[in-house]
């Protein structure tokens, strides 16, 4: 909930002089946001300038998930910027909305209005709803800034008394924050993850966003569980009902976009390290499908039990995963480390882990790389053992 008002944060800058304070404050780096103020309370009111100048830095904060464009038109709150789903997020979202048939959407939990508006530029008429009355608010003055009024309809309401009967699907976007922070447990969603379930299984279609670290068993048999990821971070998971493909599991990578969709094979053999190593994207990991991508090399395996970095002999571009080569292969030695980088005049050092205690920056210190070559080191285990393998991108 947010413990702004409507009628202070927001409804003054909807009018002429909000607007064109909106306008004068746009782009104002931070240095000069005291000289600008100041400036501008001599000729308007000292609330109307502080709302305004709040605003101007929320859109800075939103342009990279809405886009410059979109950002110095729409409204924000903080809780807003922080929780909306990504653009090409909910765009991809939205497009699969579409493919499905689906023409009418109830967006339960609406925030301030992301997924609506992606939803609605792909030609699908929304209920948006939202019990906050910021939130609401913010969600209906987006609408009607980006041209979309026609096709979203904003509701101030409980998401639980709402009717969703009417339309093709239910979208719903439960908060997992709280006052401590993010919640992680399905059932201490706001609402809980089984009210939001069992709407979805009165709808024809639905898909439920939920945390993409939710345990696999915690996934009705009913859905289509989905891990997206968008340039290489992973942002979201969604639950899919009505799909057709009930149980089944998929990975896609953004942009793209490319889906891995999962063939419930079993673990792949654990094999030597070998000239390769490639590092599955993180949808795929969350998926639980790097079976699937060692399949698709040749003698491809995982060079531990327990750690999702599959190596091969030959070098084949996946789309789901990162190949690098190998060129060396150390037990975990800092001083051994640091001797071969100075050797091979390694200044530039990208550090990653997995299996590993150590953090990047602590081991990138203790080496202290120096040179005009670059490499890559990989914290990890072999078969159990802590090691370092060193390569750079295939």
């Amino acid at each position: 909930m947010n413990d702004l008002d409507p009628a202070t944060f927001l409804t003054p800058l909807l009018t002429p002089e909000g607007r064109a304070l909106l306008d004068a404050v746009r782009g104002t780096e931070p240095a000069r946001e005291l000289a600008v103020a100041t400036r501008l309370r001599r000729d308007h009111p000292a609330p109307l300038v502080s709302a305004a100048m709040a605003q101007a830095r929320l859109r800075q904060r939103a342009a990279a998930k809405f886009g410059a464009a979109d950002a110095e038109r729409m409204f924000f709150t903080p809780n807003g910027v922080e929780q909306s789903t990504r653009t090409t997020v909910a765009t991809y979202r939205a497009e699969r909305m579409r493919a499905l048939g689906v023409a009418s959407v109830a967006d339960l939990c609406c925030g301030i209005g992301g997924d609506a508006i992606a939803l609605a530029r792909a030609g699908i008429r929304v209920l948006a709803v939202d019990r906050d009355p910021l939130t609401a608010a913010v969600a209906r003055a987006n609408a009607v800034a980006l041209g979309l009024a026609d096709l979203v309809e904003v509701r101030e309401a409980d998401v639980t008394e709402v009717d969703a009967s009417p339309y093709d699907a239910v979208f719903v976007d439960p908060a997992r924050r709280g006052g401590r922070g993010r919640i992680f447990d399905p059932e201490a969603y706001s609402p809980p993850l089984s009210w939001a379930v069992a709407t979805a299984l009165t709808s024809p279609r639905a898909a439920l966003k939920i945390a993409p670290g939710i345990p696999h068993e915690a996934i009705p048999a009913e859905a289509e569980a989905e891990w997206i990821s968008d340039g290489g971070d992973v942002k979201e998971a969604v639950l899919w009902f009505g799909t057709g493909a009930a149980g089944a599991v998929r990975a896609t990578l953004l942009p793209g976009p490319r889906t891995l969709v999962g063939r419930d094979l079993p673990d792949p053999e654990v094999r030597t390290v070998g000239r390769y190593l490639y590092e599955p994207d993180g949808a795929v990991i969350r998926a639980h499908l790097v079976a699937e991508v060692a399949a698709e090399l040749d003698g491809g395996g995982l060079i531990d039990p327990t750690i999702a970095y599959v190596t091969a002999d030959a070098l084949r571009p996946l789309p789901y995963a990162t190949a690098y080569e190998i060129t060396d292969r150390l037990p975990f030695n800092v001083k051994k480390l640091k001797a071969l980088l100075r050797e091979r005049e390694v200044g530039i050092l990208t550090v990653k882990k997995r299996g590993s205690a150590v953090e990047p920056e602590e081991l990138r210190k203790k080496v202290k790389p120096q040179g005009r070559n670059s490499a890559t080191v990989f914290l990890t285990r072999v078969a159990g053992a802590p090691t370092m393998l060193i390569g750079h991108p295939a």
